[in-house]
């Protein structure tokens, strides 16, 4: 999965660089790992200044400016917060590009209605965010990894579209 990973971020760095473009991550369930990917690459800082962990419901409304009654109502692991988290942080830390990610690692923690391996990921712009659902299986490792690796695929997909 490593491979995978680091193969969609070299392609975010590149596209990135071809377009002088600012990447910033609002990550909870993944703790982290796309931003350490990121800058993994050689020369990240040309693209990539810095990113938000939010992995507590608190954080998410402290740093992000999420209101606690729209987490409240919608739970963290949904698609507006992950498209609140993704506005957010592009605003806040003045970046051309967001990848927001929420979800469920487990192996606790899920529901019936939210189960463990539920992530919403959110990647956009100034212009445009898109989130999507997904039902990763695997340990916890595993749905990190996944959820890294998805977010990044996500994120080179809407870099194609960005003017």
């Amino acid at each position: 999965m490593w491979k995978k990973i680091n193969n969609e971020t070299k392609k975010l760095y590149l596209n990135c660089v071809k377009k002088n473009l600012i990447v910033t991550t609002a990550e909870s369930c993944t703790g982290g790992m796309i931003s350490s990917a990121i800058v993994h690459i050689n020369g990240s800082s040309q693209i990539f200044k810095s990113s938000f962990v939010t992995y507590s419901n608190d954080m998410k409304s402290k740093l992000l400016n999420i209101s606690n009654d729209l987490i409240k109502k919608n739970g963290a692991v949904s698609e507006i917060i992950a498209f609140n988290m993704a506005k957010n942080s592009l605003k806040i830390l003045k970046a051309n590009l967001s990848i927001a990610v929420t979800g469920i690692a487990g192996p606790t923690g899920g529901t019936i209605d939210k189960p463990v391996g539920l992530v919403w990921i959110g990647v956009g712009t100034d212009k445009k965010i898109i989130t999507n659902k997904y039902q990763f299986n695997g340990n916890r490792l595993e749905i990190r990894q996944k959820t890294t690796y998805e977010a990044l695929k996500l994120a080179n997909k809407v870099l194609l579209e960005f003017q």
